[in-house]
């Protein structure tokens, strides 16, 4: 059936069943079965096709229509749709092309506008760009005409199938016993950690599974663009969103106003979900300022890039020599944790780096574990020792 003929059936049933859109999830589904039991009394459907058509229609009005049959599959990560006609998936690490399509773009659009109103969010051809968050943690993007020409667009990237820890990336080859203990001892020890990597590296994951090892009764502020991190060992947790500014241009809550406002709520530890504008003034600050055990993440091809551009961001705010803001950066990160995809789509710790001043106030970066040229991860700090014992795998 295709969407002009369900939409035909949705405002059939909204004319026979007043109030129908103002149900719960459960009784439109229930309303959707009775009306479709009613509608095709006596033809040739089966009771599972009727099923099936209830379930269609309850997810044209309420869910994300054709990608509710991916949605069911819990091997899938993340959705990418380019267009009405492309519809890809990434599974198991793995991208390729599913054989779903939407009707034509205005199928597509109308999809996307239902999510963003029920989410009260803005998103028009004024203003084509738009992010989301589902109840469940997944993530939407979307972005519509004229910034996509080929017709709207979007990514839906899926959370909820994996909570990290330090136990299961070693179990999936991202990180070593030995490096997960000296991460873990980094972040007892309220060492400043930053986690650096490309697009779909595994940041975000990555930074849940060290914030489980939190001291428990530590007091953490979390602060996000769209709330993805998902903090499993904190009782004292409070979490800050940021929010764009409305139509009429107001009520915009900033990255960099919310790590100013953290800072007075008495935190222990802060950490900002990814840094990529003006905010990163605002948390290497609070790294200098007696909030030690601060963690962050941000994209960059290597840990020397993610330091040059965390520079370039300080300019922004900043009128200090290159060098002064390099220094800053070097004396307030205690580690960097650098993240790599590979093209089997295994994400991976790559290597950790120690940012260092020489007696000069130079900075260099001392390696501490590095892939060796077969894989392994690799103990790289020459003559230097830590703690192992607090990991057990």
């Amino acid at each position: 059936m295709t969407y002009q003929e369900r939409q035909a059936l949705i405002a059939k049933a909204l004319l026979r069943y007043p109030g129908l859109e103002n149900l719960s999830d459960a009784k439109l589904l229930a309303a959707l079965g009775e009306f479709v039991a009613a509608e095709y009394e006596g033809s040739s459907l089966r009771l599972e096709e009727k099923r099936l058509l209830s379930r269609d229609l309850f997810h044209t009005m309420r869910g994300l229509d054709i990608l509710e049959e991916l949605l069911a599959d819990p091997t899938i990560s993340e959705i990418m749709v380019n267009g009405p006609k492309q519809v890809f998936i990434e599974k198991e690490g793995r991208v390729e092309k599913s054989d779903l399509q939407f009707d034509d773009s205005d199928h597509l659009m109308r999809m996307i506008n239902r999510c963003f109103g029920r989410a009260n969010r803005n998103i028009s051809e004024q203003k084509p760009l738009g992010t989301l968050r589902f109840p469940d943690g997944s993530r939407l993007q979307a972005v519509l005409p004229p910034a996509s020409p080929d017709g709207p667009a979007l990514s839906l990237r899926r959370f909820k199938n994996f909570k990290p820890s330090l136990s299961e990336l070693i179990r999936r080859d991202s990180l070593t016993p030995q490096a997960a203990a000296f991460l873990q001892n980094a972040v007892i020890r309220k060492e400043n950690i930053f986690i650096s990597g490309g697009t779909g590296s595994g940041k975000t994951s990555f930074l849940n599974a060290l914030s489980a090892e939190i001291p428990r009764q530590s007091r953490v502020i979390t602060i996000e663009d769209t709330a993805e991190l998902d903090l499993q060992n904190v009782d004292n947790l409070l979490r800050l969103e940021a929010r764009e500014a409305g139509p009429d241009g107001k009520g915009e809550l900033s990255l960099e106003a919310l790590i100013r406002t953290a800072l007075r709520l008495r935190p222990d530890r802060i950490i900002v979900g990814e840094v990529r504008g003006e905010e990163a003034y605002a948390m290497i600050e609070a790294m200098r300022s007696g909030h030690p055990g601060s963690m962050s993440s941000g994209h960059a091809n290597n840990p020397e890039d993610m330091l040059d551009r965390l520079a370039l961001l300080l300019l922004l705010r900043l009128d200090l020599p290159w060098e002064a803001v390099l220094r800053m950066l070097y004396s307030s990160l205690d580690l960097i944790v650098h993240l790599e995809r590979l093209s089997s789509g295994l994400r991976r710790v790559h290597s950790i780096v120690r940012p260092q001043l020489d007696p000069q106030g130079q900075g260099y970066l001392e390696t501490v574990f590095q892939r060796s040229p077969d894989g392994q991860l690799i103990y790289a700090a020459k003559g230097k020792n830590f703690e192992r014992s607090l990991y057990h795998v």
